[in-house]
C-alpha cells in the first residue's frame, strides 16, 4: 500500500479543521462554481512555457480539488498526480483519471515517495494551517518531492493588494442560495465568514488564510533551504508589484 492511501485513517483521526470541513462541503463547490477556468488555461500554458517543461514531465498538482488544473496539464501531455485532504474532491477528480493522470487524498504537510519535474500549489492553497511550523513543513515536502531539474511553483493572493480591495460584506447568490460572506484581517489572518440557509437549516463556514506576504515566503523558504527564482503578479506572468498585482506567484527550487 502507497504512503499516500496510508493516510486516509491518519486524516479521519485528525480533529476537524476548518478546510477539512468547508472543502469537504458541497456548498463548497456551489459557491465557487463559476471560477474562471479559461484563466486558469492560460495560467497553465504560460507557466508550463516558461518552465520549459520536457515532454511527459511529471507534475505533481499539491491540493488539487476537483482537479481542473490536474486535467488541463494532462491533455497538455504531462504524466499529473493531484492530491488532496477533500475526499469528496477526490472522488470526483477520479472520474478523469486516466493511465497518465491519477489521483489520491494526501495532506501536503507530507511529502510523497516519488520525485516530480514541477510541484504546483495553485489558486492561494497554502497557509491553512494554525501552526507556523506547518506552513514550513509544507515547503520542505515541497522541496523534497522535486527532481534534481525541477521547478516548484506557489500561486499564493498578493496580501498588500487583498487587504486594500477587501470588500467587508456581500451576498453571492448562486443556485438559489444566498451566501452571506464577511472578509476581515484577524491575528494575521485573513478570514472569510460564510453564512447562508438551505432547506430550512441554517450554514456558517469559515475560511482562514495566513496573510503570508513575499516577505514572510522568502523567510520561510531560507529556514527551508529554498531558492526564490522569480515572481509574477498575475496569470499572465507580468512583473510582480507589491501593492498592483493580484497574485504573488513564486517560482522556487
Amino acid at each position: 500500500m502507497s504512503k499516500i492511501s496510508n493516510q486516509h485513517s491518519q486524516i479521519n483521526n485528525q480533529q476537524a479543521s476548518w478546510f477539512a470541513s468547508w472543502f469537504d462541503s458541497p456548498y463548497y463547490h456551489i459557491l465557487y462554481k463559476d471560477r474562471n477556468y479559461r484563466e486558469a488555461q492560460v495560467f497553465m500554458d504560460n507557466l508550463t512555457h516558461y518552465l520549459n517543461l520536457p515532454d511527459k514531465a511529471k507534475v505533481l498538482d499539491l491540493a488539487c480539488g476537483k482537479g481542473r488544473h490536474s486535467i488541463y496539464l494532462n491533455q497538455l501531455g504531462f504524466t499529473v498526480l493531484g492530491v488532496d485532504l477533500s475526499e469528496n474532491s477526490i472522488e470526483v477528480a477520479n472520474k478523469n483519471a486516466n493511465d497518465t493522470l491519477r489521483f489520491e487524498v494526501h495532506d501536503m504537510r507530507e511529502s510523497i515517495e516519488e520525485k516530480f519535474d514541477a510541484v504546483f500549489n495553485l489558486f492561494t492553497s497554502f497557509g491553512y494551517f494554525d501552526k507556523e511550523e506547518d506552513n514550513l513543513k509544507t515547503l520542505i515536502a515541497i522541496k523534497e518531492n522535486l527532481s534534481e531539474y525541477g521547478f516548484a511553483v506557489i500561486d499564493f493572493m498578493n496580501v498588500p493588494f487583498v487587504l486594500d480591495n477587501l470588500v467587508a460584506e456581500e451576498t453571492k447568490t448562486v443556485d438559489a442560495i444566498d451566501f452571506h460572506l464577511k472578509r476581515y484581517l484577524l491575528d494575521g489572518y485573513i478570514i472569510k465568514e460564510i453564512n447562508f440557509e438551505d432547506q430550512g437549516q441554517k450554514f456558517h463556514y469559515t475560511e482562514k488564510v495566513r496573510a503570508l506576504t513575499l516577505e514572510d515566503f522568502i523567510e520561510m523558504m531560507e529556514e527551508a533551504g529554498i531558492y526564490l527564482l522569480d515572481t509574477f503578479g498575475d496569470y499572465k506572468l507580468k512583473k510582480y508589484h507589491k501593492k498592483d498585482s493580484e497574485r504573488l506567484i513564486m517560482i522556487f527550487k
